[in-house]
């Protein structure tokens, strides 16, 4: 894709719900000299709305309005901004749900998979989306994830997130918690646990060690909280071993990520939302006592199972501080960098 001798990889950024932080955040990443160090990042959103949002970030950064990669200045201070056109942009208020809103939202992801899909872009990184407000726009999707797989024709995919050395899959995300527990079948613990081993090799690491967290209290406890361990975790495990993954459990959650952290695994297979993203932003999320607000957030938000790569900040539109200027940047950065990493991985592979 780089043909002038400039190994840094396109990144197209897409500007998220313009009534939430997604575009404050980009302005203060786009502004954020360090970027254009590590790639060649494009925006893709609405302008009108970003430069609403470079208004409150009090950042030093203009829009270069492009149509194609081949216009891209790629230059700090400039953003390239492939412009995502919408009626009724002024109506849209911040920290309110709209169609106007979901509609602009989705049609900057579609843009991004197209232009990586097409091979103009290295990867894809994503803003905060509202769910409600993408429905309300008649995009029936529950979130990025089932946007990219839909898109994609990818059958088998997964959200993973990742943080440093905590790294979590899940077998189900945006789904009610009953029919998650419906949802836990060998097959899909087994795909799910395949994807997750596949990624760490991406990651550069040979023999990953993958922790398997149990859906009952106690892992089951043999039986006695529920049969989902006996009947479709362990089997889903036992044929994962026989191929050559190193894989345990199930292990009961309140101590599988905990083992994580102290190193014990690479990566751990969650069965459902709330059971990973818990303890993943107990650890990456840190609020401010005195200020009464998040000082800033890490972790990155990854769909695995793609023909693309697409990361994402782990954290929602926050309209409650939407138009503040306040937004910590730090999720998107970091979205950005590990998009990168990925691109050199697979590129070394």
């Amino acid at each position: 894709m780089n043909n002038t001798g400039d190994n840094r990889p396109v990144i197209a950024v897409t500007m998220g719900d313009p009534a939430g932080i997604g575009p404050e955040i980009a302005a203060k990443a786009f502004a954020d000299h360090t970027v254009y160090g590590l790639c060649k990042p494009v925006l893709i959103g609405n302008s009108y709305a970003m430069e609403k949002a470079i208004d409150i970030s009090s950042v030093n950064l203009m829009l270069n309005r492009i149509s194609d990669i081949s216009e891209a200045k790629f230059e700090c201070g400039a953003a390239d901004i492939f412009e995502i056109h919408g009626k009724g942009m002024n109506q849209v208020r911040f920290g309110e749900i709209s169609a106007e809103a979901g509609d602009i939202a989705f049609r900057a992801v579609r843009l991004a998979i197209e232009l990586a899909m097409k091979g103009k872009a290295d990867a894809t990184v994503t803003g905060p989306i509202h769910k409600e407000s993408l429905n309300k726009a008649g995009h029936h999707f529950s979130g990025h994830t089932e946007i990219y797989a839909r898109l994609t024709g990818t059958p088998k995919y997964a959200m993973l997130l990742a943080d440093e050395n905590i790294r979590i899959i899940h077998v189900t995300t945006h789904v009610s918690l009953r029919q998650a527990c419906d949802l836990v079948k060998k097959e899909k613990v087994l795909d799910t646990i395949r994807l997750m081993h596949d990624e760490l090799r991406k990651s550069g690491i040979a023999s990953p060690r993958i922790g398997v967290a149990g859906l009952n209290p106690h892992a089951g406890d043999g039986g006695l909280f529920g049969n989902e361990e006996t009947e479709e975790i362990i089997p889903a495990i036992e044929e994962a071993v026989k191929s050559g993954i190193h894989a345990e459990g199930p292990i009961p959650a309140d101590t599988l990520f905990a083992l994580a952290r102290g190193g014990r695994f690479d990566g751990c297979v969650a069965m459902y939302h709330d059971q990973g993203h818990i303890p993943f932003k107990l650890l990456g999320f840190d609020w401010d006592q005195e200020a009464k607000m998040m000082k800033s957030v890490r972790g990155v938000n990854i769909t695995v199972g793609l023909p693309i790569i697409r990361t994402s900040v782990d954290h929602g539109t926050a309209f409650e501080i939407a138009g503040r200027g306040i937004a910590s940047p730090d999720a998107m950065l970091h979205a950005i960098r590990y998009a990168v990493k990925m691109v050199k991985n697979r590129l070394s592979e």
